[in-house]
């Protein structure tokens, strides 16, 4: 079976930084797709003078362990012209004894090797790369399928706006709404059947998160660590009490958040912090925990897909759009309890309040908020009528794009 490939937005930045010196490094957690943007380059891009080395086969793990001119020269026997810029794509460099020393030595004494690397682990690259890298590494973070590229990866040929008609919203809420269910992984997105969806998943949680991620940090309490991971899924879009937390698995305050570094390090949560100006009425310092995947977040928490979103999956599925498309968000509460869901800072104050229905939108917290910063506000939801700053979730993530910053008075 032909595997087809598909274009992701990750791909341009890339393509940006093809022609500098320094290497490229694309981390992800496992099964986002790393592999296939490295094919896809290969493919469309990088059709002469190019190689392809995954790690995970031991031949070529013991290979590049023996060092960078051991590579060159099996480079130049497999057809590299040494007169023109060869680019070497690696997967999974993580599995190298020293991949600092590697990609240094290609970088300063192999100027003609283009170095396009993948990780499936900060935490465990972060371990084995050094300092001494500083300047000689561009990095971009591969996470699953955002809503334009599950789009693309459906074949659905939408031209997505800040305003789109009435007929064609009406069609991508029900898109919308499959791609919350079931998450953004693109071989469970590419899946016909539920089903097997749901196996797919099941294999993504049991062999890439429970145990590869228990493997890089060493865990032992493995229970302890089973259960963190479906409280995170009960409580993402929710105020994380690591005390609280502590408490009911009765485990160390210290070892849930070594748990919860190793969890943000091969992406799977992301922890939001409060958005702040050192002012005494917003004092909470409690971060919001989100996982970056929906459809985890279903099997870990109810072992199911629901028919119903709820307000935690959306906004989670909110908080992961935002964070894919380059506008990592906070959130802002104030001591009397006023809310606004997330907080952006690109050049520009947005804020933004995703509801389900957008009749439940917090109206008072988003004017609050505008009168204390200059503010660009809006409200995002699947249902009800929009109207005003209400916008569904892809023209929201368009007109983003086109926002302009917002002077300070």
């Amino acid at each position: 079976m032909i595997q087809v490939l598909f274009k992701r937005k990750v791909v341009e930045d890339v393509l940006t930084y093809l022609n500098s010196k320094q290497a490229i490094i694309l981390y992800g957690a496992r099964q986002v797709g790393k592999t296939s943007i490295m094919k896809y380059l290969l493919k469309n891009y990088l059709k002469e003078n190019a190689f392809y080395l995954d790690l995970e086969l031991d031949n070529l793990l013991e290979l590049c362990n023996k060092g960078p001119e051991q590579v060159y020269e099996y480079l130049l026997q497999r057809g590299a012209v040494k007169d023109k810029k060869i680019f070497l794509l690696i997967d999974e460099i993580q599995y190298l004894k020293d991949p600092t020393k590697f990609i240094k030595v290609i970088h300063d004494h192999h100027p003609e090797i283009k170095l396009i690397v993948s990780g499936s682990s900060t935490f465990e690259i972060r371990k084995k790369l050094k300092q001494s890298l500083a300047g000689r590494t561009i990095t971009f973070e591969v996470y699953p399928l955002d809503f334009e590229e599950f789009l693309e990866f459906k074949e659905k040929k939408y031209a997505l706006k800040a305003e789109n008609s009435e007929a064609i919203n009406h069609e991508l809420i029900s898109l919308a709404e499959e791609f919350i269910t079931f998450g953004g992984y693109p071989g469970v997105v590419i899946e016909p059947v539920s089903e097997v969806k749901q196996k797919l998943l099941s294999q993504i949680i049991n062999t890439y998160i429970r145990k590869d991620i228990r493997d890089i940090g060493n865990i032992r309490n493995i229970d302890s660590f089973n259960k963190l991971l479906e409280l995170l899924a009960a409580q993402s879009g929710r105020l994380l009490n690591v005390n609280e937390v502590s408490n009911t698995l009765g485990i160390h305050s210290f070892t849930v958040r070594e748990y919860l570094s190793l969890l943000e390090n091969t992406f799977i949560i992301r922890l939001a912090s409060p958005y702040h100006k050192n002012k005494r009425s917003e004092l909470t310092k409690m971060p919001k925990v989100f996982l970056l995947d929906t459809g985890l977040m279903h099997l870990l928490h109810l072992k199911e897909f629901p028919k119903v979103i709820s307000g935690e999956v959306f906004e989670t599925f909110i908080f992961a759009e935002l964070l894919k498309n380059k506008h990592p968000a906070k959130y802002w509460r104030t001591t009397l309890g006023q809310e606004v869901d997330f907080v952006i800072e690109n050049g520009r104050l947005t804020a933004v309040e995703a509801k389900v229905n957008f009749q439940k939108v917090r109206k008072n917290a988003l004017e609050k908020l505008a009168k204390e910063y200059p503010a660009n506000t809006y409200s995002t939801s699947l249902q009800g009528k929009k109207q005003g700053i209400g916008r569904y979730p892809w023209e929201l993530i368009k007109e983003l794009e086109n926002a302009k910053p917002i002077k300070e008075h």
